[in-house]
């Protein structure tokens, strides 16, 4: 008994000392889960979706033709998933097929469909879903009569449009965004703690700092590519301040600590903040000093303040790790602390959903 005691001792403090640096990019799973995708019970989706929505969308189930609202929609504008807001089609890819549904020749690009192999009803067909949420959205077939030979033949209540005023309208009233880019030593625990924070719109982790624009993940963990493990946010100043945004950044990670945040060690875990104008060169630098003039910290802050280049987009299987990841070690050993010092400080800033 003593022995099993002493290995599950010993099994626990490998847990505590494992780094960022031993992430697993072959976790499949995780990149089938990456940031963006929408996940829901189907209790939630029933009280989301209309029955005829859900039926369709989450039963794949079939509208009667002819009686689609879009059918014989001619409207400009964009064509949404239902069930998720996925922007999927635009006016100009619609034609009418003459079979009761609407019909497209091709989709917005960039992954917004995705489809599989369906057998059902004796016969074998090309299902169309939303990539987002998985929503069913109807057949692809290769008789389309346009240039591209194909026609996606969508359920009417899978969809919902947005007409080009009312995406006029949209675009006019969106508050405008901010972007900064730090390094705090592991991405994942940066991106965790600021998509908590109030008038934050987007997270996502990355690299900066280096000259290649073609890095990949294995590159920086050798700590030769120059590059920095960072978090690109995008935010409402007029939610919360660049001020408040740099707060949390000097809360949540050590500044003085060259080259290391914990057990990441190596030039890629560097603490940096990357300016991407000269209001922000001014402001990060002048409450780095105002912090040290302080002496809020042990030591004096190492972070570095540098221009902008530009921001390479991680791997798929690094966006949205904590929350894809809560029970593997490094999420609950290193990353949970943080974000819970976040929540006991910065309790008035936190999203409220």
């Amino acid at each position: 008994m003593k022995n099993i005691q002493l290995l599950f001792s010993f099994l626990i403090v490998l847990l505590s000392l494992e780094s960022c640096a031993q992430k697993q990019s072959s976790n499949k799973q995780i990149a089938q889960n990456a940031s963006g995708s929408v996940e829901k019970t189907d209790e939630e989706w029933k009280k989301e979706l209309t029955e005829e929505q859900y039926y369709v969308l989450r039963q794949k189930g079939t509208e009667a033709p002819y009686t689609g609202k879009l059918l014989m929609n001619k409207e400009k504008g964009v064509y949404k998933c239902a069930a998720c807001g996925n922007e999927l089609f635009t006016d100009d890819m619609k034609f009418d097929s003459h079979c009761g549904w609407p019909s497209f020749d091709k989709e917005i690009k960039g992954g917004k469909i995705k489809t599989v192999t369906d057998n059902s009803h004796g016969m074998q067909r090309t299902e169309i879903m939303c990539a987002k949420c998985g929503g069913h959205l109807g057949h692809l077939f290769d008789d389309g009569p346009t240039e591209t030979g194909q026609r996606y033949c969508v359920n009417s209540v899978s969809l919902d449009f947005v007409s080009e005023k009312e995406l006029a309208t949209e675009k006019k009233n969106q508050p405008k965004l901010d972007t900064l880019v730090v390094g705090g030593g592991c991405f994942w625990c940066v991106e965790a703690v600021y998509e908590m924070l109030e008038g934050v719109k987007s997270v996502e982790s990355g690299y900066s700092g280096g000259t290649d624009k073609n890095t990949t993940y294995e590159d920086v963990c050798s700590g030769a590519s120059g590059h920095a493990e960072v978090a690109q946010i995008v935010y409402d100043p007029s939610v919360t301040s660049l001020e408040e945004v740099l707060e949390v950044f000097f809360t949540v990670h050590d500044p003085t600590t060259l080259n290391r945040q914990g057990n990441d060690i190596g030039t890629q875990y560097r603490s940096v903040i990357f300016y991407k104008d000269l209001n922000q060169k001014q402001i990060a630098t002048k409450i780095i000093n105002d912090l040290n003039k302080a002496n809020a910290y042990p030591s004096k802050i190492v972070t570095a303040v540098e221009p902008f280049n530009f921001f390479i987009r991680a791997e798929e299987y690094h966006q949205d790790y904590y929350a894809q990841n809560k029970q593997k070690g490094y999420c609950r050993l290193v990353i949970q602390p943080k974000i819970e010092k976040f929540e006991k400080v910065f309790a008035n800033k936190k999203k409220k959903n």
